[in-house]
């Protein structure tokens, strides 16, 4: 099952999926790094100025770097549905999602690490085109 983007569309090709792919398998560090600095003491992760290109592939690295228990607030400039439909499709029953604000400009979701994860279900491969 492919993954929709924020817009409700199917990729249309696999570059987004090569992209995150190649960046969680060969570029780790920078991956990490990013995530690091992004996540203030307050476990806020704000993502509004990130592009979409790289802005689903941090949300997934942050979500796969997280202790079992552990969480962190995804701060966006839209709700993230799409990113919500992905999360349960690939690590189904091992997360929760919890909307603080939802309100035009502005989500605010707390995601919990429930427990181990699998392997994915589907490969990581979403963007939000068009944000």
């Amino acid at each position: 099952m492919a993954s929709l983007d924020d817009d409700g569309n199917w990729p249309h090709d696999g570059w987004r999926s090569q992209f995150l792919t190649s960046n969680q398998n060969t570029d780790n560090t920078i991956m990490n790094t990013l995530t690091e600095t992004l996540i203030g003491p307050d476990k806020v992760m704000d993502v509004r100025s990130i592009p979409c290109s790289v802005k689903h592939g941090l949300i997934v690295q942050t979500f796969l770097q997280l202790a079992v228990g552990d969480h962190f607030i995804l701060f966006n400039d839209h709700d993230p549905v799409p990113l919500r439909y992905q999360f349960a499709a690939q690590w189904p029953d091992t997360f929760t999602w919890e909307h603080l604000v939802n309100i035009p400009g502005e989500a605010r979701v707390k995601i919990t690490k429930l427990k181990m994860l699998g392997a994915p279900v589907e490969p990581v491969a979403s963007a939000c085109s068009g944000h």
